[in-house]
């Protein structure tokens, strides 16, 4: 069964592990590569998503047709280079008409190894992962359009898939860094952040640049420290508080090193903050589960409710695994829900600074809605340092 928009002989063909062909027009690198098809529905922030180390191990169907045409510039990175092993859209990138593009986004994926593939009927692709959960896949492109496909549907049933795979360990720093380097302001871009500020240590998991910069724009001299580093070497740089990033995989696959090290921070108690794997990490610190979502919350437009206040915050996601709640202990409380599926996207420790969410508040989805809890986590530390 195959899918495909153009008439000239495609250059591009992605292979489901159930034998499903979808053929389109190549773009960025040659070659191939498998991984876990998601897909995201937002309606900007390509860029961002194909950087945003959370994504390691999957290619990304975008739902929105116009991908390409602001094109890419250094500043809208989240880390160095793509993470995202490719993206499927439905049209192909067309030449950018932004003020602030400097280059297009096929030779920068050419250039950064990344395959992408357009001309293809996304919608039927996406309603196939909602399906059947998010398949396992092979990503070809070839200029000259020959492909085996036998040799395609067998590699993409030979992937291992992201259960029970630890993936923070590939995306995380090498050595720990400091971060000064404040939210873009008009028109200055990036402003650097000066003298004193709440000291927090920032374990990064797979960290996006934008939630460090967030942290600096709260009044925190950050420190970030790799995904395996200890209690000990975290408690040694006498933190006011410590964060927990994003980042990929299975959390139950990270937590065999980072949940000793989160224990070791709560009985120090010190406010602790959380995001997306962050936050599961937390969970399961705190004695919570994880399970593996049928295909995952993946966009910029999903209703979160905040069970305290009764406010509903439009909010950016990207998860394929969440914190059952049903598993949550005495004392940790739910504190956010998913208004489309009612899943877990929040919690907190009743009478302490210890909270986390599943979504991404630094994405501005809303576009302030969640800054709030940047704020929290700065008054919690400000409440600690004068008690």
């Amino acid at each position: 069964m195959a899918s495909g928009q153009s008439s000239e002989k495609p250059t591009a063909c992605l292979a489901l592990a159930d034998g499903t062909l979808f053929y389109g027009k190549g773009f960025g690198a040659t070659g191939t590569t498998t991984a876990e098809l998601c897909f995201n529905t937002a309606m900007t922030g390509y860029q961002e998503i194909m950087t945003d180390p959370s994504y390691a191990g999957q290619i990304v169907t975008f739902t929105f047709p116009h991908v390409g045409n602001t094109g890419v510039n250094a500043e809208d990175d989240e880390t160095a280079d793509p993470v995202a092993a490719g993206m499927i859209v439905k049209w192909d990138p067309t030449e950018p008409s932004n003020w602030r593009a400097q280059e297009e986004l096929g030779p920068w994926l050419e250039k950064r190894g990344r395959i992408g593939m357009g001309g293809i009927d996304t919608r039927r692709l996406t309603r196939a992962i909602r399906q059947q959960g998010a398949p396992h896949v092979a990503f070809a492109h070839d200029p000259e359009g020959n492909f085996d496909i036998e040799a395609l549907v067998k590699q993409a049933r030979a992937f291992s898939g992201l259960v029970g795979l630890d993936l923070a360990k590939d995306v995380t720093c090498a050595q720990s860094y400091q971060w000064d380097e404040m939210r873009w302001a008009w028109p200055d871009g990036f402003p650097k952040r000066d003298g004193k500020g709440h000291k927090v240590v920032a374990i990064d998991f797979g960290a996006k640049r934008n939630i460090l910069r967030c942290l600096a724009s709260a009044g925190c001299d950050v420190t970030v420290l790799p995904a395996s580093a200890t209690a000990e070497e975290v408690l040694a740089h006498a933190p006011d508080g410590v964060f927990l990033s994003n980042g990929p995989g299975d959390p139950a696959a990270t937590g065999t090193y980072a949940v000793p090290m989160i224990k070791g921070v709560l009985a120090a108690d010190l406010p602790v903050f959380g995001i997306c794997l962050g936050h599961q990490m937390l969970a399961l610190a705190l004695g919570a589960k994880t399970i593996k979502m049928n295909h995952g919350h993946h966009g910029a437009n999903h209703p979160v409710k905040d069970l305290d206040t009764g406010k509903v915050e439009i909010t950016s996601m990207n998860h394929g695994f969440t914190v059952d709640a049903q598993s949550l202990p005495k004392g940790v409380k739910e504190t956010h829900v998913s208004l489309f599926d009612g899943s877990n996207c929040g919690i907190a420790v009743e009478d302490k600074p210890i909270f986390s969410v599943q979504y991404h508040p630094e994405a501005s989805p809303g576009p302030m809605d969640s800054y709030y809890l940047f704020e929290r986590f700065a008054t919690a530390m400000a409440a600690r340092a004068t008690a």
